[in-house]
């Protein structure tokens, strides 16, 4: 079999061990009315190290089957709203935390 590369959003994580369940969406053309129509299906991922959460946008390629159900491996993570969310948290306590207590010190000797 050739290899599959899809682009999907992670629906369902950490329910099962090394296991994600991901939405893989595409566009198609009605025959009839010629209008677009989207198409979804679900597909069981490996991912080895648990990285996975709900909501990241990721590749997947086939290989051959890791379980009954499992098809697909893991390629690249694109976009992670909660690693995003977690960055920025870091940065402002870290912008946050530098300024207030050179301020606060230098008000109290003041």
């Amino acid at each position: 079999m050739p290899p599959m590369i899809l682009q999907g959003i992670v629906t369902k994580s950490g329910f099962m061990r090394k296991t994600a369940t991901v939405t893989v969406t595409r566009w198609v053309v009605h025959k009839i009315t010629g209008k677009r129509i989207q198409r979804s299906r679900k597909f069981l991922v490996h991912d080895e190290q648990n990285k996975l959460r709900q909501d990241d946008l990721i590749t997947i390629q086939n290989c051959p089957p890791v379980s009954a159900k499992k098809r697909f491996t893991l390629k690249h993570i694109l976009k992670s709203p909660f690693a995003e969310r977690e960055l920025s948290r870091a940065r402002f306590a870290e912008g946050n935390a530098t300024p207030s207590t050179s301020a606060s010190s230098g008000a109290q000797a003041a």
